[in-house]
């Protein structure tokens, strides 16, 4: 009996021993904004398909490293295995580590959450040995805007300095970017980052240009510009030195941010703007070159309406020439030849006009007027091109028939042709309604639309029964529709992208015969390439729906919605012919 005491008191002792523990343990469960957080997972099993968890508002400083370790004492072994890591917290408050989880025997096992309390940052313990130099009094990130309040669509720069003395610097990472809500933005490249001398706070310290941005705002009132922050790596001096005399440097790293800056947008004064002012704002030339004014029955000139100078040249219209109606004229080819430095946009935007006479004679191409706000004088202005003469010298009249008195060539337009002045009047017999062919016709028409009556009737319960070839069909005529009001929203970009963007994703409903909740990237880019579509066709046309969310919000011009339209009707026309 003893010996069967004995065993089950050794089987269970066996099986507790060979009980899975997997646990998160942390250095601290309070820390510091700037201080750093050591966890480890362990294990007393060799577990497999270890899976770390995201760590959410936490970076990972350093990690994952693996330690094993194994013993045996007084004739039994124990096992150990663990992954650490370091973080560094990227917020305050509360933050939760999510589960661990590993693989053992088939089974999976979880670590229990773990709560971290962030608080403000912790005054560091200083070695007496080191200097009293920290890298904050040393460090500095600016964002310096030339002008706090300018007008709509006035130019105002937006340049990040870094400035640091005594300290040095090294590698920089973005926490978050700046965001221009509001406002066209350009940025100015940087090709490297050079330091230079300057004062700050009235003392003399040494600063990097890290960016440079050309602000155009869209919108009066107070606009508002969101920070740059950045994580930098830092050498700070220490009173110690090696063994050949030299100051030994301690590595640290460092969060600074630019700051939120709000910017007072005036609106452009309501008195004395023109009727034909669309928004131009600077100081430009507006000139109206035809690229000939005499020219043979056949021939085309071009007409180039351009606008020079200096301000928002890419945030506006041109104005469109009117021609007679003998002078058929196509559609603009727009150019830009602009360059964006720290100063604003400036240079040079055209339109282009091919202009084809019908008919020999002499057109005149009316004057146009361009408006603009100026900034200097802080008035409006309005430039006028002169009359342009175009001359057809051979070619047809717009009469179809002329005459001759023997000196001058007098045109006459037959516009009626000629009254007959006798008639020649016919009988018509009229026969009797009964008994005639469209009596006979009218008694049997009944009996001939009963069948037709009864295959509609059918046609139609089987269409109605079809529910997927109707949303198929409805679809389809959803898309034309939206696509078709696109076009007729053209000149309303946020209303134009929005009918695009449903134009798009209807074609795909009764192309593809998926749902609104099927619609990811992955699973539109999967069935159209297993319908046999091109990858450049599917790719053009996932870019191009993507683009309809980003581009209701951006400045557009005409000219890029009208490419953009085009674009959709391209990509739909090849989807049509590649979908098997």
């Amino acid at each position: 009996m003893k010996k069967y005491i004995a065993a089950i008191v050794l089987l269970v002792c066996s099986t507790l021993g060979a009980q899975v523990q997997f646990e998160a343990r942390v250095s601290k469960s309070t820390l510091g904004l700037n201080e750093r957080l050591r966890i480890d997972f362990m294990m007393n099993v060799d577990g497999d398909n270890f899976v770390q968890p995201s760590f959410d508002g936490f970076r990972i400083v350093a990690g994952p490293s693996q330690q094993v370790s194994q013993s045996w004492v007084n004739g039994r072994s124990s096992f150990e295995k663990a992954y650490s890591y370091i973080l560094l917290p990227n917020k305050k408050g509360t933050l939760v580590i999510k589960s661990a989880a590993i693989e053992y025997n088939g089974q999976i096992y979880k670590t229990a959450p773990v709560k971290i309390n962030v608080t403000d940052a912790q005054e560091q313990p200083r070695d007496p040995n080191d200097s009293p130099i920290s890298a904050d009094e040393n460090l500095y990130l600016v964002a310096d805007v030339s002008k706090a309040n300018p007008y709509v669509n006035e130019p105002t720069t937006v340049v990040y300095k870094l400035y640091f003395a005594n300290i040095g610097i090294s590698n920089f990472r973005e926490l978050s970017k700046p965001k221009y809500n509001d406002f066209w933005s350009q940025n100015i490249e940087i090709k490297q980052l050079v330091a230079e001398e300057g004062q700050f706070k009235g003392q003399n310290y040494r600063y990097i240009v890290l960016k440079k941005v050309v602000l155009y705002p869209q919108k009066s009132g107070r606009l508002k510009i969101e920070p740059l922050s950045l994580e930098i790596d830092v050498q700070l001096p220490t009173n110690r030195r090696d063994m050949f005399g030299r100051m030994v440097l301690t590595e640290t790293s460092k969060r600074v941010s630019a700051g939120g800056k709000t910017i007072n947008v005036k609106p452009l004064p309501e008195a004395g703007k023109p009727e034909n002012f669309n928004g131009a704002v600077g100081n430009f030339d507006f000139k109206v070159m035809p690229s000939k004014t005499n020219l043979k029955h056949g021939e085309s000139l071009d007409l180039v309406v351009s606008v020079t100078g200096k301000g928002n040249l890419k945030l506006f219209t041109l104005p469109k020439p009117v021609v007679p109606n003998a002078l058929e004229m196509y559609d603009a080819v727009h150019s830009e030849d602009i360059s964006t430095p720290l100063s604003g946009m400036a240079g040079k935007s055209s339109d282009s006009y091919t202009i084809i006479p019908q008919y020999r004679g002499n057109y005149p191409v009316k004057p146009m007027e361009f408006s603009y706000f100026d900034l200097s004088s802080g008035t409006y202005k309005t430039i006028k091109s002169p009359e342009v003469m175009i001359n057809v010298l051979d070619g047809p009249t717009p009469a179809d028939s002329t005459t001759t008195d023997g000196n001058k060539n007098k045109i006459v337009v037959e516009e009626f042709k000629t009254i007959k002045s006798k008639t020649n009047l016919v009988i018509i017999d009229k026969e009797g309604f009964f008994g005639s062919n469209l009596f006979i016709g009218l008694l049997l028409l009944p009996f001939l639309l009963v069948p037709i009556i009864i295959l509609f009737k059918k046609k139609k319960e089987a269409m109605d029964g079809d529910v997927s070839g109707n949303r198929i069909r409805m679809n389809n005529r959803l898309a034309k529709k939206y696509l078709s009001e696109a076009k007729k929203q053209i000149n309303n970009k946020e209303l134009f992208y929005i009918a695009l963007e449903k134009a798009m994703h209807n074609f795909l409903k009764a192309k593809l015969h998926i749902e609104t909740s099927e619609m990811s990237k992955n699973n539109i880019q999967e069935l159209l390439l297993s319908r046999n579509a091109k990858p450049e066709a599917v790719n053009d046309f996932i870019a191009l729906t993507e683009n309809c969310e980003v581009a209701r919000y951006a400045p557009s011009s005409s000219v890029t919605i009208q490419q953009d339209f085009d674009k959709a009707v391209f990509i739909i026309s090849e989807l049509e012919k590649q979908i098997a």
